[in-house]
């Protein structure tokens, strides 16, 4: 690992206010991008809407990311809030980002999925400053 790599963990759904644990949620009619455009909904396997929390917590991962210059997210696919690639929909995956990895990838951080990364690839990354 490259001596300059920092890496702050976080959740954006804890930042969004939900607990931990939660009950599962899924975009409603769209990815994570319509979540942000006000197109779409997250909601929660007991039918709650929880589209503000998702939203609080993606822009707080956000203010936090510019705080220390961040400029890769590694998140976890498949997740409403933190995927990259694919979201689940009804125990399939579709494609699509999720609430935070769109909207990080608007405010300029590269996002790359914890499935799919390398050592080789954190050190590519935090050497491009």
């Amino acid at each position: 690992m490259a001596p300059n790599t920092i890496f702050i963990p976080l959740c954006p759904e804890q930042l969004g206010g939900l607990s931990t644990p939660r009950v599962p949620a899924q975009i409603a009619d769209g990815t994570g991008e319509d979540v942000l455009d006000n197109l779409a909904s997250v909601i929660d396997s007991m039918g709650r809407d929880v589209t503000e929390q998702f939203l609080k917590g993606a822009k707080e991962a956000a203010k936090i990311a510019k705080l220390m210059g961040a400029d890769v997210a590694i998140m976890k696919d498949m997740s409403p809030s933190c995927g990259v690639s694919f979201i689940r929909k009804d125990d399939a995956a579709i494609e699509g980002m999720g609430v935070t990895s769109a909207l990080l990838t608007r405010e300029g951080v590269h996002v790359i999925s914890s499935d799919a990364i390398s050592e080789e690839d954190v050190r590519h990354y935090s050497h491009r400053r």
